[in-house]
């Protein structure tokens, strides 16, 4: 199937997590935020699947000031 991830379309699996799409992407789990079709996901839900034609964003946490 295929989702938009940070405004780019992927084809992914049709079973495809949140937590496989960011491990298919080398993006770590720790200090990202999730957000399916603009709705933030809490980590306690990333094995669930993601929808089909859903919008994924996908933050990264920065440090520095």
């Amino acid at each position: 199937m295929i989702v938009t991830v940070n405004d780019q379309e992927l084809q992914v699996d049709d079973d495809a997590t949140v937590t496989a799409l960011l491990e298919s992407m080398g993006v770590p789990e720790r200090g990202v935020a999730v957000a399916v079709n603009s709705a933030v996901l809490p980590r306690s839900e990333w094995d669930a699947a993601v929808p089909p034609g859903a919008r994924v964003e996908v933050l990264t946490a920065v440090q520095g000031g």
